[in-house]
């Protein structure tokens, strides 16, 4: 369970505590000088906390802004990211129209450029149509060749089977008795 930021005040109406340990909880501020706390002596109680200051720890709480300082650094770090997004989300809302209509919009404007940007298209395309005609024509007859030549080993181990077949007959009729 993790606390939230500072050690409760309150913690000193607990009179019978044998056991405490505070480490691991984003803890920050000093650590109150009350009566059961205070016996509990080993720093490792307070381990993982690096906003904790006072005894038994070596850091000191001299400065009252030190343990703010660490929450306003926060913050600080928090709204510059924040405004990192802001203004990335501005930019993107104001490219995406300024790039399209720059290219729609002289297309639709300049009657040349229209008519080469669609030409352009036109002939990509209708070279990637060739291309893929023409590399199917050519798979189509690489498969008729191999078809072709499966077709003729499949003949040749037909007949020779066949062919072995009939000799193994007549040598068992041979045979037997």
């Amino acid at each position: 369970m993790q606390l939230p930021c500072q050690i409760p005040p309150n913690m000193s109406s607990i009179t019978s505590l044998n056991h405490l340990n505070l480490s691991h909880n984003l803890l920050s501020g000093p650590i109150p000088p009350i009566n059961q706390i205070f016996t509990f002596n080993d720093p490792s109680i307070y381990e993982g906390n690096l906003g904790l200051c006072g005894l038994p720890l070596s850091a000191n709480c001299s400065n009252p802004n030190d343990q703010n300082h660490k929450h306003v650094q926060d913050e600080e770090e928090d709204d510059e990211d924040g405004r990192y997004m802001t203004w990335f989300f501005i930019s993107m809302a104001m490219g995406f129209p300024v790039g399209f209509w720059s290219i729609c919009g002289s297309l639709a404007l300049n009657k040349s450029w229209r008519h080469a940007y669609f030409r352009f298209f036109d002939e990509t395309g209708d070279r990637l149509l060739v291309f893929i005609i023409l590399n199917m024509a050519r798979l189509k007859r690489k498969i008729e060749r191999i078809g072709e030549f499966m077709v003729k080993k499949m003949l040749l181990w037909v007949r020779s089977n066949k062919d072995y077949a009939k000799r193994r007959l007549i040598q068992q009729s041979k045979n037997s008795p």
